[in-house]
């Protein structure tokens, strides 16, 4: 059994690890990877590192055909996610649907059975209409994502759906929060720069600014165990699965943590610049319960636990 990971950044990397963990050596393929900050997360020994892009279905092909692959895990996302997206919709639907697509007919192609693809609770919060109530006859049934990046995660999980329904793949397509945890390459979404650029001011004695919205976060380690399960689990179900924290973070709860983490640290909230950092004011928490009863998943990090354990890291890391 060999798993491809699509995508070797801040999830992709944890989802290696907890691989290597198992006993595996799972082939990471990513369009720029970053060895240096993979392997402070993985050892680099245990894995296979190769050079692909989702956009060409050659490279794919190539990789199937060279290292014998049987499940996939997608994880490969626009530069800046929301953000990014909206900056750039091209680009982003380009590469969230249609190399979704690429994946999704190679192992159609290939006779490989388990897909499972990064989506985003982006889908819970970044939505609008709907005042037909779910009537399928009337125009606004039901609502519809309000940013590209959403609209895109939308298309993806409905792809991935009918590959399952149609093609016999089973498929799967678990919804992250705002994601934080070690990493020190490029990449990650705006809010996972903030906590961690926010962490490292306060380890400097520096101000920390911390966004002055509550936002529903999963920490990097327990997004790849989320991951991890969906690819295990005996009975996928609908495929469709929320990998939170369940709750929406304060800013004042993320303050605490970072004070409780850095004693004396200077923490100040504040409302990003405009364009900086692309956060709703989400209201409620995703409910895990599917994720519970069918992949055995819940959270091991909440926000205090994160903010200890990426500080953790990030001091560890300063004193080599």
């Amino acid at each position: 059994m060999t798993t491809l990971i699509i995508g070797a950044g801040l999830i992709g990397s944890q989802i290696a690890n907890i691989l290597v963990t198992q006993g595996e050596k799972p082939v990471l393929m990513d369009r720029s990877a970053q060895p240096e900050a993979l392997g402070e997360i993985v050892d680099l020994s245990r894995v296979v590192l190769v050079s692909g892009d989702v956009l060409r279905p050659f490279h794919l092909a190539d990789v199937f055909r060279r290292h014998g692959i049987t499940r996939i895990i997608h994880m490969a996302a626009n530069p800046l996610l929301t953000l990014g997206a909206q900056a750039d919709p091209f680009a982003a639907i380009e590469l969230n649907i249609m190399g979704t697509v690429n994946v999704l007919e190679a192992a159609r192609i290939n006779g490989i059975k388990r897909v499972v693809v990064a989506s985003s609770n982006v889908l819970n919060h970044f939505i609008a209409g709907g005042q037909g109530k779910g009537d399928p006859t009337k125009e606004e049934a039901y609502p519809r994502p309000t940013t590209f990046y959403a609209s895109t995660k939308q298309a993806m999980e409905s792809l991935g759906l009918n590959y399952a329904r149609w093609c016999g793949l089973e498929f799967g397509a678990v919804r992250y929060g705002a994601v934080a945890g070690p990493w020190s390459g490029r990449g990650g979404g705006g809010p996972s720069n903030v906590v961690r650029e926010a962490i490292e001011n306060a380890l400097r004695g520096a101000e920390a600014l911390v966004p002055a919205n509550g936002l529903e976060w999963v920490y990097s380690k327990d997004a790849a165990m989320g991951t991890v399960r969906a690819l295990e689990s005996e009975k996928l179900g609908t495929g469709v699965f929320n990998i939170t924290m369940g709750y929406v973070c304060t800013p004042d709860e993320l303050a605490d943590a970072i004070r409780a983490a850095v004693p004396g640290a200077k923490v100040r909230i504040e409302m990003p610049v405009q364009g900086a950092v692309a956060l709703p004011q989400m209201l409620a928490g995703s409910d895990l319960t599917l994720a519970r009863d069918v992949l055995g998943f819940t959270p091991t990090y909440r926000m205090r636990e994160a903010v200890a354990d990426l500080t953790q890291w990030i001091r560890s890391r300063a004193a080599r």
